[in-house]
């Protein structure tokens, strides 16, 4: 049996007035995951406990399997895994944004990608940042794109820290780090901010009518958890594949294997049919893929409707389409596809709420073929609902006919 679970970030969503009242997941075009809901099992998963921040880092950890409320410590941790950095047991970790910031003494969250910086520009700003600052305690890793690390050694977790992409054109002052060692954090983020202000990357930047990294904007930190592998756990060899380091930490503390994908960009521009493929080709080696596309997401964050409807559609030809005709070639399979949570474009950041989940098994028992195609109001009809969602995996893994069964309608 191979096991593949096809993740589009944040594709769930709200009905639309533009829309008919359709979501951006309804009004898509997608035969390929309509196929999998009308053919196999249709459903939500919950995927965010109620006193968790909805993030993707809560939701991908229970769609792999893990209690978020004994296993989450913060975003930080999980993507400085990714990025091969070992954490002592005292040392906090953030993710660190490079933004953009309004001019102004009361400067507004204009952009919490700089404009989409490109991993090089990127890269010569954080590395060169470091060496200024010189210090033994504070240490940034250059990441992907606008996604860096910032590790505070011997540091405090107790912060309270804002998601930039929450804040979307908003004043900042209220949403700064507050709390026990949020003065030594705001002083990093100030001599960040006069360092970067007349960067040679930013001026050529300006010249090219780009946004500027002008500031950083340190976030979900938190120190190292600690995790089972998903081998000791269900005897089966795991891989992910994923443009963004928080799902690859995800799968360095679930013991998976990384598998890079050229052309992988966690943006639109993405290389959806080379991750599919790549996805293909491991599974002659390991029985579970998790194959991750960060594009609706950062779509629902932009408020670009138009867009998050094309990075589904993409997600579903390219990427679920590719899948489904190659997966028959290894015998028996179950493949889900799902959203792992909501990013409403009306909100432009995330939500708690279920989102849909479809699951296709080789076995014709252990699919309900209902015949609704895929969607939020469809997947609410069937009664389907896997509550807490990190038991999803388990039911998936070793008794997806027994769930089937028991759920019949």
């Amino acid at each position: 049996m191979k096991y593949v679970i096809l993740l589009g970030d944040g594709m769930a969503d709200n009905p639309i007035a533009a829309l008919g009242d359709k979501t951006p997941l309804e009004y898509a075009c997608t035969p390929y995951m309509d196929k999998m809901a009308q053919q196999g099992t249709l459903g939500l998963i919950d995927t965010i406990p109620g006193d968790l921040p909805p993030g993707s880092d809560v939701a991908n950890l229970a769609v792999l399997g893990y209690d978020p409320c004994l296993c989450y410590t913060g975003r930080g941790p999980l993507e400085a895994a990714s990025m091969g950095i070992t954490l002592e047991p005292e040392d906090v970790a953030f993710r660190c944004n490079l933004v953009t910031l309004g001019e102004n003494d009361d400067p507004a969250m204009e952009d919490f990608t700089a404009g989409h910086i490109s991993s090089m520009e990127a890269r010569q700003v954080v590395t060169e940042l470091n060496d200024s600052i010189q210090s033994e305690v504070f240490q940034f890793y250059p990441g992907v794109g606008y996604r860096h690390l910032l590790v505070w050694k011997g540091g405090n977790a107790d912060l309270k820290t804002t998601p930039p992409h929450d804040i979307t054109g908003k004043q900042i002052e209220h949403y700064r780090p507050s709390g026990c060692g949020a003065d030594k954090i705001k002083r990093i983020m100030q001599i960040a901010r006069d360092f970067l202000m007349d960067h040679p990357v930013n001026r050529n930047r300006k010249t090219r009518g780009l946004k500027v990294a002008n500031s950083i904007w340190p976030w979900g930190q938190g120190r190292a958890p600690r995790m089972s592998r998903i081998k000791d756990i269900y005897h089966i060899r795991g891989g992910v594949i994923s443009a963004v380091d928080l799902l690859n930490g995800i799968g360095v503390y679930a013991g998976m294997e990384i598998i890079p994908v050229e052309g992988a960009t966690g943006y639109t521009d993405t290389n959806y049919v080379g991750k599919a493929e790549k996805t293909l080709s491991a599974l002659s080696e390991l029985d579970f893929v998790f194959l991750h596309v960060e594009a609706p997401d950062e779509m629902g964050h932009e408020g670009n409707l138009q867009g998050k409807i094309k990075a589904i559609e993409d997600f579903d030809k390219f990427v679920v389409g590719t899948v489904l005709l190659g997966i028959p070639h290894y015998g028996e399979y179950r493949i889900a596809v799902m959203s792992d949570h909501p990013t409403p474009i009306y909100l432009k950041t995330h939500t708690s709420d279920p989102s849909p989940f479809a699951v296709l098994s080789s076995r014709q028992s252990e699919n309900q073929a209902l015949g609704i195609s895929f969607g939020e109001v469809n997947a609410r009809s069937t009664g389907n609902i896997i509550t807490p969602g990190y038991r999803f995996l388990r039911h998936f893994i070793e008794d997806w006919g027994k769930f089937v069964k028991q759920n019949a309608r």
